[in-house]
């Protein structure tokens, strides 16, 4: 045995296996994803026995490597005839399928699904774009990498963090600089109180010296809790729920804003179950959100934890080393025109650079729900029609760079939001320089923002071009914190159609999808159109699709 950056290699019946040996007692999320199921299934398959455990401080986990054994195929190396299908000759000389799958989409949903799937299955990601990522890909503006899409990834929920560690990204990631979320309002950038949900304020003695309400605004608030609050039935638009409990003007001026910085959607649209489901559960409870929300706080002691965490170097990273880590063949600038089953999986029918069709015994469908719905149409239509019903958002991200000698002055922190009643283009601002440190250690001498342009129904400033586009962003910009001077460059990232709407009914409506998708074995859905369109979301709901491809092959 010898071992090398934590893992240890042995032969045992003529078969390679991997240990992976795990300081401490942390688990290795991605390694009892792709892996843990792995490897009883190919143990026995091979006649070796197979167990795991835990002495002193450090565990290991056993995953059947064929590669190098003898008699075996590099897991690039082709079964014969150019089919996604592979196969591995067993030490008995007799011929055992290894799973193959297509996945249709190479976004950090497809790409999470392919790594977690690398050591189990042959894996082709079709991918439409020039190159794999999605919408978490990187541009430049003077010189310095930034993020075109999310630049930014929860850490509340582990999925997408573990992915990243797992992945040998852990050293990398970092956390934005604290500071509060502002709001421009009123003429002025007014900073919201602590321990609001969402923009729902909790604390209404701090929320009335920051003027974000009117007088008014605050006195309809405060009657939140008398008002009568019978348990809702159904769904119902966050917009609806909240302007009936708290006002229109938190509506309006609080929440519209934050919600519209996830989905660049309209309150009064989105779904309550969908979008805040914590809120949707004090509904269906019935009785004073307010008193539910601040009872719910009661308990939390100590400094909250880190929201959301990035990368050094950017988010884009993280889609990047998957591609280049997750072992599959990766086909850009290549469009999936049509699904058809076979007797013993799926065909897929390419178009592209090289026109042709792949076989494989499972596909995952991990493109965007507008791409996907024609190809389940003859087999599911119902899920297609689900999925064709699904509105999407178009948006703009316009970056600038300043000479920082330049500026007349700094802006302080992290950026802020605008709500939409106050009639501008620009919908949000972020500092990039002060919020991610890697990003000013890397340009000391630039100050680097970025502007967030459009939302759902709000699409004709999207037409304009790059350089009218940007030069609204700094007239506005320039409005809000002063005179910024002329940009030393600018970068404009456009993302049509780039964020799905989670309408009212929208949890009713993937429910029928997936049921609809569960009826056809071998196939699989993931991606931003169903449980959540962050990162972390998407990352949950890939490796569970991955999980479940693994599960069956092992029955």
């Amino acid at each position: 045995m010898r071992t090398a950056t934590g893992w240890a290699m042995a032969r045992h019946k003529g078969i390679t296996f991997a240990m992976l040996a795990e300081p401490g007692h942390g688990r290795t999320p991605a390694a009892e994803l792709a892996l843990f199921l792995v490897v009883p299934a190919a143990a026995a398959a091979h006649g070796v026995a197979y167990s795991r455990g835990r002495t002193g401080t450090a565990r290991a986990l056993a995953i059947a490597s064929l590669v190098g054994s003898p008699g075996c195929r590099p897991p690039d190396a082709p079964c014969g005839g150019g089919s996604p299908r592979r196969c591995h000759p067993t030490p008995t000389g007799q011929e055992a399928l290894v799973q193959s799958v297509i996945i249709i989409g190479g976004g950090i949903s497809g790409l999470t699904a392919a790594w977690h799937l690398r050591s189990r299955a042959e894996v082709t990601v079709v991918e439409s774009g020039p190159q794999p990522g999605g919408i978490l890909r990187s541009g430049t503006v003077a010189g310095v990498p930034v993020d075109d899409g999310a630049e930014a990834m929860l850490a509340l929920r582990p999925e997408a963090v573990d992915l990243a560690e797992a992945a040998g990204l852990g050293g990398d990631l970092v956390t934005p600089a604290r500071a509060p979320v502002t709001m421009w309002t009123r003429g002025t950038l007014r900073a919201m109180p602590t321990g609001h949900v969402m923009g729902i304020p909790t604390d209404l003695a701090a929320l009335r010296d920051t003027g974000l309400l009117s007088p008014d605004g605050l006195a309809r608030l405060a009657r939140e809790e008398e008002l009568p609050a019978a348990p809702l039935e159904g769904d119902i638009s966050v917009g609806a729920y909240l302007a009936d409990r708290l006002g229109r003007e938190v509506v309006d001026r609080l929440v519209e804003p934050l919600l519209g910085g996830i989905y660049a959607g309209r309150a009064d649209r989105i779904s309550l179950r969908a979008a805040l489901p914590g809120v949707a559960d004090i509904a269906a409870r019935g009785g004073s959100l307010l008193d539910a929300l601040r009872s719910g706080a009661r308990g939390r002691t100590g400094a909250p934890p880190a929201v959301m965490k990035g990368l050094r170097g950017g988010l884009a990273r993280l889609p990047r080393t998957l591609a280049d880590s997750c072992g599959a063949r990766v086909l850009t600038r290549t469009r999936a025109r049509e699904l058809h089953r076979t007797p013993t999986g799926w065909r897929v029918v390419l178009s592209g650079p090289a026109p042709h069709a792949l076989e494989a015994d499972a596909v995952v469908l991990a493109a965007p729900a507008y791409a996907i719905a024609p190809l389940l149409r003859p087999h599911a239509p119902v899920a297609a029609r689900e999925l064709n019903a699904i509105e999407h958002a178009s948006m703009a991200l316009v970056t600038l760079a300043f000479e920082r000698a330049q500026l007349p002055g700094v802006p302080r922190g992290n950026g802020f939001l605008v709500p939409p009643v106050e009639g501008k283009a620009v919908k949000a601002a972020t500092f990039l320089t002060n919020k991610w440190h890697w990003l000013a250690e890397a340009a000391p001498g630039t100050f680097i923002l970025r502007a967030s342009v459009g939302r759902l129904g709000e699409e004709s400033l999207l037409g304009r071009e790059d350089g009218e586009l940007a030069a609204v962003c700094l007239g506005e910009l320039s409005d809000i914190l002063g005179p910024l001077g002329r940009p030393v460059d600018f970068h404009v990232a456009r993302w049509a159609r780039g964020l799905p709407q989670y309408s009212v009914g929208h949890l009713d409506a993937v429910r029928t999808v997936r049921d609809a998708v569960a009826a056809l074995p071998g196939l699989e859905v993931c991606g931003a159109a169903y449980e959540g369109v962050g990162v972390a979301a998407c990352v949950a709901g890939a490796r569970d699709a991955a999980l479940r491809i693994v599960e069956r092959g092992e029955r």
